[in-house]
């Protein structure tokens, strides 16, 4: 029987596979908004389950049937605001013209950063030349179950004109934000996260191209061949062996079907298999996320908009995940 023709199976729409720098991703793009407000929060991801809920979107294929999906939560402890940055936009990128900190720095920031002995707050600037203004914050994963004390500390832009943005942002220095104050049920947000991580692998289990026959010259487990004479250089479109996962990866548009503090909506029996207990507030979407469990997930505002719908569960699957 002949054999089908079959390409490597290697996405190439991300180059080079390179490993991520940290275990937590960063934001380069944010959506527009006109509102003073933060554009961003993370969650730890605890786990995935199943719902049903009534599909009440008047194109759809099954309006007015429940319809059964696979849904993923993740719990988001309160962020602190550790400091304003005001950037302004330069032929070499963006540049900080001031940064204002927070008055007082908690004692599990010492795990992540080195304290100073006297905290200095900074001045504050002009905002003429100021294009843009970003908080500094910093998660609180001891307020979880599962164990972490080491908080990640990040960028969120403030959304809006630079002078309610920075008026809005003084506001909450030195404060704690909830999840509910940035997103609510029935929005669609991005996720960015890092994947989970695989280490160095070979072109069979990172490209899934076939093994070679016993008759093949040489090695049995690579690529046939490197490509032409001419040009005398090895292309990128090669299957190879090299890093596989911890990538950088964002996810559009995923629906948040839920926000909610009580965990016993969704807490299953015997707790959630490699997490434990949900503490703090969470929120529930629909489908998966990249990652594994316990690490954190970055959500923005969806930057291809689309309208918020309400697509209410009414079941919500609380047998062991064992």
């Amino acid at each position: 029987m002949p054999r089908a023709h079959k390409p490597h199976s290697g996405s190439l729409q991300f180059w080079p596979r390179s490993r991520a720098k940290r275990i937590y991703p960063r934001v380069r793009s944010w959506a527009h908004e006109t509102k003073p407000k933060l554009l961003g929060f993370t969650g730890y991801k605890v786990g995935m389950t199943h719902l049903i809920y009534n599909d009440t979107r008047t194109t759809s294929v099954t309006k007015g049937e429940k319809v059964t999906t696979a849904a993923t939560l993740v719990e988001c402890p309160p962020l602190k605001i550790l400091a304003i940055r005001a950037y302004t936009s330069t032929a070499y990128g963006l540049e900080i013209t001031f940064q204002l900190n927070a008055s007082s720095l908690d004692k599990l920031l010492g795990r992540k950063i080195s304290l100073p002995k006297q905290l200095k707050e900074g001045k504050e600037g002009k905002l003429d030349s100021v294009t843009e203004i970003r908080v500094v914050a910093y998660t609180q994963p001891s307020l979880t179950g599962f164990g972490k004390k080491k908080p990640e500390i990040f960028e969120i832009k403030i959304g809006g004109v630079v002078n309610e943005a920075y008026t809005y942002s003084k506001s909450l220095l030195g404060k704690e934000i909830g999840l509910s104050e940035v997103f609510e049920a029935g929005q669609f947000v991005d996720s960015h996260g890092i994947s989970k991580g695989y280490g160095f692998e070979g072109p069979i289990k990172r490209f899934g191209i076939s093994l070679k026959s016993h008759k093949s010259e040489k090695k049995r487990r690579s690529a046939g061949n490197l490509g032409a004479w001419t040009p005398s250089k090895t292309s990128h479109t090669v299957p190879q062996h090299g890093q596989r996962g911890f990538h950088q990866r964002t996810e559009y548009n995923k629906y948040i079907f839920m926000i909610n503090k009580d965990p016993s909506l969704v807490m299953p029996k015997g707790d959630f298999p490699h997490y434990g207990k949900i503490r703090t507030e969470y929120l529930v979407l629909k489908g998966s996320l990249v990652g594994a469990r316990k690490r954190m997930i970055y959500f923005t505002p969806s930057i291809r908009q689309k309208k918020s719908i309400k697509l209410e569960p009414v079941y919500i699957s609380l047998e062991s995940k064992q």
